[in-house]
């Protein structure tokens, strides 16, 4: 299965559109059983060294920033939409295009949850290239595994939670652009011996990635 990108319908809505209110609540509830964001808070503090600053890409609404800040492991927001309301106090947001974004070199790790495998391979290499010039350290990604396995299972989980049309169809765009084996962290040009990276399957389909500056 090669990589596909499609677009997907929630980033064409309006924020406050039914759809989107439900589709947002149908990942929150995607995230939960995945255990993206406790992954994601429990493998920061692993890698993170004291002090050091954390900027999440594509951070939307905040439900990750707001996880990992009770955590203890506080990171900066990086997004088209506006600020969140109730984003942690006394973290930053930046309002910009993480592909044009000019201000990774004050951070030492960067991190993101579904959000890289809806940028093409050139725009990934892009982004990599800006994150290997910078002092970032370590990049920590969740994102869909690729498979057909993937779009079976949650065709078949999907009518226990009566997910919204949107989630529906964005969730399978989701996971035909998603990623395999070390396909990431290539695509991101993070390659020895500058880089070490580690990638894994679950189960239930997220795919993720460890990648430290050695």
């Amino acid at each position: 299965m090669p990589r596909q990108l499609q677009p997907e319908l929630l980033d064409a809505l309006p924020p406050e559109h039914p759809d989107a209110v439900h589709s947002r609540r149908d990942l929150r509830l995607i995230n939960a059983v995945m255990g993206n964001h406790r992954w994601m808070a429990r493998t920061l503090a692993g890698v993170r060294r004291p002090g050091e600053r954390t900027l999440e890409l594509g951070a939307g609404t905040g439900e990750l920033g707001r996880r990992l800040a009770s955590a203890g492991q506080p990171a900066d927001g990086l997004d088209l939409a506006p600020r969140p309301a109730d984003w942690p106090a006394g973290r930053d947001w930046h309002r910009a295009n993480l592909l044009t974004f000019d201000g990774y070199g004050r951070y030492d790790a960067v991190i993101g949850n579904l959000i890289f495998h809806h940028f093409s391979d050139p725009e990934l290499a892009a982004l990599g290239r800006s994150l290997r010039d910078s002092p970032v350290r370590v990049i920590v990604a969740c994102e869909p595994t690729r498979s057909r396995f993937s779009q079976r299972l949650f065709a078949f989980v999907a009518p226990w939670f009566r997910p919204n049309p949107v989630t529906l169809h964005d969730a399978h765009v989701s996971i035909a652009a998603g990623f395999r084996a070390d396909e990431l962290p290539s695509l991101l040009g993070l390659r020895q011996p500058e880089w070490s990276c580690r990638c894994h399957c679950t189960m239930l389909g997220s795919y993720r990635m460890v990648a430290r500056r050695t």
